[in-house]
């Protein structure tokens, strides 16, 4: 009987310590889950009262826009996605410019708030430089030969002229003809000329670029544009104060100038 009852009360303390750490651990998971309950509840709360805060604070009441000619105010608005309920707070920059980049006219933008409620866009548009005639279209292109709009029943403003279709040939046309009307613009030959067309024969490299100067045929060649044009100026009032029929003047060769007129080679 006694060997028994020392069982007994040998395996009610064994029985005791083994609950004990047991009830520790049980409490320890019980805390950790209310700290992470914690933490779940203050981090949703936190984030429900900053996008409330974005959505509610500081509305946008004016918007101010600067530099746009070509885009109307509605148009960047549209473009912007704004509707008039949004917050100084809660209108992304970045997200912004990537939506207006997105228009062939918009070249770089900038924005301001101004707190409490303005909303400041600086545009910067890309410039006209040149007019494209392709496949019986005229369009608006930038300095970098992107489209920029079709012209339609518009006076056609003075820019110069490219004729064919520079995406079809060597890709090298397209720049050595930005680089000649680059090079007649710094040198201000358009101002003194009524219509400039550069001619782009299909299949063409930039050997082969020629152009229409005020009715006259001018194969230019590529490169070295500036002496080319200074030389076309001088032959020019040469050709006037002479009074010669000019079939076409050849720029493409380095030490001389041909010039056709229209039954003989004189130079």
């Amino acid at each position: 009987m006694r060997n028994n009852s020392r069982r007994l009360d040998s395996t009610r303390r064994i029985n005791k310590q083994g609950a004990a750490p047991r009830t520790k651990k049980r409490r320890c998971l019980l805390k950790l889950f209310a700290l992470v309950l914690l933490i779940t509840g203050a981090y949703w709360g936190a984030k429900y009262a900053i996008d409330t805060a974005r959505k509610t604070l500081f509305p946008v009441k004016e918007i101010v826009f600067s530099g746009n000619k070509h885009i109307s105010e509605s148009e960047l608005k549209a473009i912007m996605g704004i509707n008039g309920n949004e917050s100084l707070l809660g209108l992304s920059s970045k997200e912004l410019e990537a939506r207006l980049l997105k228009s062939p006219w918009i070249k770089a933008v900038s924005f301001r708030k101004d707190f409490p409620h303005r909303f400041t866009v600086r545009i910067e548009e890309s410039m006209p430089y040149a007019l494209l005639e392709m496949n019986g279209r005229t369009f608006f292109i930038d300095d970098k030969g992107n489209m920029l709009e079709e012209l339609k029943g518009e006076a056609i403003p003075f820019l110069p002229v490219i004729s064919g279709d520079p995406f079809k040939n060597s890709p090298d046309v397209l720049g050595e003809v930005l680089n000649l009307v680059r090079t007649m613009k710094d040198k201000g030959f358009i101002a003194v000329k009524d219509r400039i067309e550069i001619i782009i024969p299909h299949g063409a490299g930039p050997e082969d670029i020629s152009m229409q100067v005020d009715g006259m045929l001018v194969k230019v060649g590529h490169g070295e544009y500036e002496e080319k044009l200074q030389r076309l100026l001088e032959l020019e009032d040469e050709i006037m104060r002479r009074g010669i029929p000019v079939d076409y003047i050849d720029l493409r060769f380095a030490n001389k100038v041909i010039v056709k007129p229209i039954n003989e080679v004189i130079r």
